[in-house]
C-alpha cells in the first residue's frame, strides 16, 4: 500500500514539495508530465498552482478535474 500524502506545497513553477506519513519527502518537477488534455490547462503557470490535496483520492487534484496516481507521486519522491 502506497503511504498517505500528507503535505504538498508548490515551490516554483511545476515543482511541487510532498510529504508522505512515513517520513519520504522531496520535491518533484512535474513539467515533463503534462501531456494529455485534462493536463492542457496546467501548463499555464497561473493554473499550476491551484491543487489540492484530496484526503478521499489521497493526491492532488486540480479544479479542473485533473489529478496523478498516489502511486506515481510517491515513486517520483522516492526517485527524487
Amino acid at each position: 500500500m502506497t503511504p498517505r500524502l500528507i503535505s504538498a506545497r508548490h515551490v516554483g513553477e511545476y515543482r511541487i514539495e510532498l510529504t508522505y506519513d512515513d517520513g519520504a519527502r522531496g520535491v518533484i518537477d512535474l513539467e515533463s508530465e503534462l501531456w494529455g488534455e485534462v493536463f492542457e490547462p496546467l501548463k499555464d503557470l497561473a493554473v499550476f498552482p491551484t491543487f489540492e490535496l484530496s484526503e478521499e483520492l489521497g493526491t492532488l487534484v486540480w479544479p479542473n478535474g485533473a489529478d496523478l496516481a498516489p502511486e506515481f507521486l510517491y515513486a517520483k519522491v522516492a526517485a527524487a
